[in-house]
Parts: C-alpha cells; structure tokens; sequence
C-alpha cells in the first residue's frame, strides 16, 4: 500500500506538470494546492508503511527516488517556464547525481540511504529529521509560493503590478534557502565517502608494503 501512495504521488506530479504548461490561469490556481497533496502524500507513505510493517530496503530507496523525480521535475519545469533561474534546476540536478551515485554505490546491505552516514554530524545534516524537515519545508514553500503566483499576471494584471517585485524578491528568497540546505545536506555524503576511500587507499598501500 505504501508503495503505492508513492506511485501516486508521481502520477499526480505528471498532472501538476500538465497544469502548468498547458491549463488555463483559471485552472492553475489548483496547481499549489495539487503541490499540498503530493507533498502530504510523502509524509502518508512513511506512516502507512510503519503501521502496516511494509518498511523496506525497497521501500526506502523508492520513496527516495520519488522524491528526487518531484524535486527535480518541478526545478526544471519552474526553470523551463522561466519562474526561477534554470541554473537553480542545474544544480539540484547535478547534486542529485552526485549524492545518489555516491548512495547506492556504498549503502551497505540492509542499510537505508540516510542510516549510511557514519559521522554524528553526517546523521544530523543528511538523516536527522530536524534538517530533513527544514528542508522539505523550505522546498515546499518554494514550490508553493511559485506555482500560487504563476497565473496572477494572466488574471488580475492589476495586482500583479503592484505586488510583482515583492513576489520576486520573496521568491529568491526561498530559492536561495532552497540551493544552500540541498548544498550543505550534500556536503556530509560526499565527505565521508571521499574520506572512506582515501582511508582504504592508505590501508591498501600499507598493506602492500609489508
């Protein structure tokens, strides 16, 4: 069942993107509260999944997964239709590979992708709720305060006009928020990696010389 709220969190991320591209203004004032669901749904899955006893291995990497493709899609789409800065979507893109090429190629088995981290620090940055919290909220927010204000130069231009530099400098607010804490929670993996290979060079080489 839990799998199955993911799933559909994706298929209604294929009807977020539909709506804004291609929906009427009138109909995009639908898109944040569409966002809301989708974003309730991730939290749904994860409760669904501990009180049926469905928590997996699977379950963890594809609720993962789910959240990069929502994550990565609206950055590129919001980028796309020119309502944030495309290199914004660039970096979260190459962020994401970096940090989940890194994931699954040193996630031991049985492991989950945030109980990997070795360090306290790297438990708290990448995998402590406070932080994963914070920065689903701010991405939430970014997400939501975009897509709220997307059709309002179609609607009312009136209001637009007066209320346009103060979206934009709250918008880049946010995004800003948004690029530092998907920097900082990927710093973590990326330094414990480089120092646990640098560590099995050293072993390996002491090793050979004996």
């Amino acid at each position: 069942m839990a799998n199955l709220i993911t799933l559909l969190r994706l298929l209604l991320l294929c009807l977020l993107v539909v709506m804004a591209y291609w929906a009427s203004p009138a109909v995009q004032l639908a898109s944040a509260p569409l966002l809301v669901l989708i974003i309730a749904l991730d939290g749904l899955d994860g409760c669904v999944a501990r009180r049926l006893g469905e928590v997996s291995v699977f379950g963890s990497i594809f609720d993962v997964v789910a959240d990069r493709v929502v994550e990565n899609v609206l950055w590129l789409v919001l980028g796309d239709l020119g309502l944030v800065p495309m290199w914004v979507a660039i970096v979260f893109l190459v962020r994401g590979a970096v940090v989940d090429t890194i994931r699954y190629t040193s996630r031991k088995p049985g492991t989950t992708v945030f109980g990997m981290m070795v360090s306290a620090w790297g438990q708290f940055i990448v995998g402590g709720r406070l932080m994963r919290g914070l920065y689903g909220t701010v991405k939430a927010l970014t997400f939501g305060w975009v897509l709220f204000w997307q059709p309002w130069p179609a609607l009312e231009p009136s209001v637009w006009d007066k209320w346009a530099q103060t979206v934009d400098a709250v918008t880049m607010t946010l995004v800003i928020a948004s690029v530092v804490l998907c920097l900082v929670r990927g710093l973590p993996v990326v330094i414990e990696f480089l120092v646990g290979h640098s560590m099995i060079g050293r072993l390996q080489v002491s090793f050979r010389s004996r």
